[in-house]
């Protein structure tokens, strides 16, 4: 499809003269997440393709509006795979998506979050002048890393045009082992398992049921197998549901809940789903972000308001110092605001 350079530009300076604000859009999958939806929409899914993929290098370099699905098409052919295992969330997700959200899917304890694996970022700025960070090399350290920054900013600091990402190749063989465990016992189990050497690739527990996968050779599953036992299943339709949120847990009429914790807390919540290796808890619930974020706190983490149903609700909360940090980092890169202000914060 033709690329959209020029009119996102005309887009981006029309906003800045008239003082009114934008709001960066690929297939909309997202749209449920943030404080406000404000803004003018920039649709970036005329500005689609794959620039450069040589598998080789495990390195491939999209434009933003990118299917998603296009994506994994292309690594899927070559037995390859975006590690983090990025959910969808809709069939329209777009690559700019996948990296402006930042968000990961199971896989992400043990292989790492999305801006882990983002090598550089071209970007249009407020000015619609088109910055490169970082580069399509591993090795390329040069200045601030602006790209690994802009992962996670849901489109708030500038218009990704064009992003490299590091790839993996597929696991030789991949199992799944379910184990009859209550919630003291599960989490004793993920983080004995996670310090064990098995290749280990996701874990999931909910209702007394504790998913374990295990990725990689087929001797090294064999031997994981071994060291810890279970009864195997094709889990591969489970996974799925877990990172697109479509399995049975996410189907309730609460407010959702994502707590970030040391991976040893207890459960405290009857209606919890908890994955990588007990780091993150999903919880629904009625009470507010304060009492969410305070029973974070407690186990030295946070909470963030995934999903909601009342608009213009505060989704995290943030100590003096990192909102005065966001707040500069703000300023720095779109200091007149055209790229939206509540998003992310309702501070600014």
């Amino acid at each position: 499809m033709a690329t959209s350079v020029p009119s996102f530009k005309e887009q981006i300076l029309r906003a800045k003269a008239e003082s009114t604000t934008i709001r960066i859009r690929g297939g909309g999958t997202k749209d449920f997440y943030g404080v406000s939806l404000d803004g003018d929409i920039l649709d970036t899914r005329l500005h689609s393709g794959i620039t450069e993929y040589e598998p080789t290098e495990l390195v491939l370099t999209a434009k933003c509006g990118t299917p998603l699905r296009d994506i994994e098409s292309a690594l899927d052919a070559n037995n390859q795979m975006l590690a983090f295992e990025p959910p969808h969330f809709g069939e329209g997700a777009t690559f700019g998506g996948c990296i402006s959200s930042g968000f990961s899917g199971p896989r992400r304890a043990m292989q790492g979050a999305a801006r882990d694996f983002v090598l550089g970022i071209l970007l249009m700025n407020d000015n619609g002048s088109e910055l490169q960070f970082g580069g399509k090399v591993m090795k390329n350290v040069a200045g601030f890393d602006v790209s690994r920054l802009i992962c996670g900013s849901f489109g708030t600091l500038g218009l990704i045009l064009e992003a490299s990402v590091k790839v993996l190749p597929k696991p030789e063989v991949e199992t799944t082992i379910v184990f009859e465990l209550n919630k003291e016992q599960a989490i004793e189990r993920m983080n004995v398992y996670a310090a064990m050497p098995i290749p280990l690739s996701a874990s999931c527990f909910h209702d007394d049921l504790l998913s374990i996968r295990l990725s990689g050779s087929e001797t090294a599953v064999k031997s994981g197998l071994k060291k810890i036992g279970g009864e195997r299943t094709d889990g591969s339709d489970f996974w799925r549901s877990i990172r697109e949120q479509t399995h049975p847990f996410f189907q309730a009429d609460q407010k959702l809940f994502r707590h970030s914790v040391n991976p040893k807390s207890p459960v405290t919540h009857k209606n919890t789903l908890i994955e990588w290796n007990g780091s993150l808890r999903w919880i629904w619930s009625d009470t507010s972000l304060k009492e969410q974020q305070d029973e974070a706190t407690k186990y030295n983490g946070n909470a963030i308001l995934f999903r909601k149903s009342v608009k213009n609700d505060a989704i995290q909360t943030l100590t003096h110092g990192l909102m005065t940090l966001q707040k500069k980092v703000k300023n720095s890169l779109d200091p007149d605001g055209v790229f939206g202000k509540c998003r992310l914060f309702t501070e600014f």
